[in-house]
């Protein structure tokens, strides 16, 4: 990394992660391209929301960005690579969930969906309490543990099942980013975080917060984009059955 400015740093950050799925969208083996209509809006729409949280929670001295790995491009107090941030992580791991979706059709964790979102509302529950007063915490974990359950118990939806594991697979992938913009391989970190606004506990240099927060973004993403595509798809299958009737 030493032959690349280190202005460019958190853009390469960036860039490393949407290399490849831009690079695979196209096939062979998943034709992710094909859906991205229905990818751009289950990005933007979240994209809208946590862009103004980041904003917020910027100003709020929750976390900030080291101006030494910016290319200094800004709007409002966040940095161009921090919105794109939004933009590129949804896509990869919206095509990631949309290759699993693909490849593994069987719903192999549709029987424990449920137990695994009531556990997860139950301890995000109990951490809210344990930790009260600490915003990155507090917040992030009110919102996660309200959407699980608005998904689980309200909707009802079907798609947690595949969510789930697909949010394993691409955990480590995930921290590896985060591990780069926390600090783990530079001299400083690219994005700081307050010490009185998180736990304290630390994946490596990365906040253990920074897991749920990246779950409820891609819960949030692929809920959306599930929701779009099986709409596209019973339009799809309705077309064909009125084409068939208009032949008999």
């Amino acid at each position: 990394m030493e032959m690349i400015p280190e202005t460019y740093y958190y853009l390469l950050v960036d860039f490393g992660v949407i290399f490849f799925p831009i690079l695979l969208s196209f096939g062979p083996y998943y034709f992710f391209y094909k859906n991205w209509k229905q990818a751009f809006w289950a990005i933007l729409i979240p994209a809208i929301f946590f862009i103004v949280w980041d904003e917020a929670f910027t100003q709020m001295g929750v976390w900030g960005f080291n101006p030494r790995y910016l290319t200094g491009i800004y709007a409002g107090h966040l940095p161009l690579e921090e919105i794109l941030f939004f933009i590129i992580i949804p896509y990869a791991c919206v095509f990631t969930y949309g290759c699993y979706t693909y490849w593994v059709p069987k719903d192999y964790f549709r029987k424990i969906q449920k137990h695994i979102s009531n556990l997860l509302i139950i301890g995000l529950v109990i951490s809210t309490f344990l930790f009260w007063g600490k915003w990155y915490t507090n917040v992030t974990f009110i919102l996660l543990s309200i959407t699980i359950f608005y998904l689980e118990h309200i909707r009802k939806v079907t798609f947690l099942s595949k969510f789930y594991p697909v949010y394993i697979l691409i955990l480590p992938f995930f921290l590896l980013s985060n591990g780069v913009l926390t600090g783990s391989f530079l001299d400083e970190p690219i994005v700081w975080y307050n010490p009185m606004e998180i736990i304290g506990v630390r994946i490596f240099t990365i906040p253990m917060e920074d897991s749920f927060y990246g779950m409820l973004l891609l819960m949030l993403n692929i809920f959306i984009f599930d929701l779009l595509v099986k709409r596209k798809e019973e339009k799809g299958t309705s077309r064909v059955e009125t084409a068939l009737k208009k032949s008999i």
